[in-house]
């Protein structure tokens, strides 16, 4: 009796414990997808005040906004192209760690702008855009580069997996067409076997009848594929 209880406790503990697991399992997914959801939403209304101030502000609030804008767009873009690629073709992996690398510049970069967007020393700010700038510049060109190479890197195996398709199809193709054309295999088997029934194999050395000047010749074996002569043979 006292077994059967220890086993229930234990049992009861496990789903317990297994209950609790699954539930903080269930809560921490779902805060993790409420937390990418308030991310993007953000990112999406920054993206969005940032296009405006592009276009509805001039001087140096306007220019740090479309910095801001490229640079993003850039990376954004970059990023994307890569974690899909990676998926299958790992060779891209070590782009994606460089990218990573980039990443931390283009953090840097992007906090720097937007800092820069409250400084109330306007002509301080123009002062530096001319730097702001070229950093943007080699920020997204280092981007762009990575994402490009791998887009034609992918249409480049997406090319050369459809030519070598083309071609095995085209040879399928043209061996299903031949059909004129004689199973030669088949035909010289066939006239092989026609053959050998026609001229059985002589036995050597003893295919002749023995003459009177000879002692009579051996039995011959008989083999598991010859015939059984009839009576009427041997008369």
């Amino acid at each position: 009796m006292e077994a059967a209880l220890i086993i229930f406790a234990l049992m009861l503990l496990a789903f317990v414990g297994l209950g609790a697991y699954a539930t903080v399992k269930v809560v921490g997914a779902a805060k993790r997808g409420v937390e990418r959801t308030v991310t993007q939403a953000r990112r999406t209304v920054e993206d969005t005040a940032l296009r405006a101030k592009s276009l509805g502000q001039v001087g140096v609030a306007g220019a740090l906004a479309q910095l801001r804008l490229d640079l993003r767009s850039s990376m954004r873009a970059t990023q994307q192209a890569l974690q899909d690629g990676v998926r299958t073709d790992t060779s891209l992996q070590e782009s994606l760690s460089l990218f990573e690398q980039l990443s931390l510049h283009g953090w840097e970069l992007d906090e720097e702008l937007k800092r820069l967007e409250a400084e109330p020393d306007k002509a301080r700010v123009q002062a530096a855009l001319p730097t702001l700038r070229e950093r943007t510049q080699r920020i997204t060109e280092s981007a762009d580069s990575l994402r490009w190479a791998a887009h034609e890197r992918a249409r480049r195996l997406a090319d050369d997996d459809l030519s070598a398709l083309s071609t095995r199809i085209g040879m399928e193709s043209d061996a299903l067409r031949d059909w004129s054309r004689p199973d030669t295999l088949d035909d010289d088997l066939a006239a092989a076997l026609a053959d050998d029934r026609n001229h059985p194999p002589t036995p050597p050395e003893h295919s002749t009848k023995p003459t009177s000047a000879l002692p009579p010749s051996k039995p011959q074996p008989e083999y598991p594929w010859q015939k059984t002569p009839r009576p009427e043979a041997t008369t």
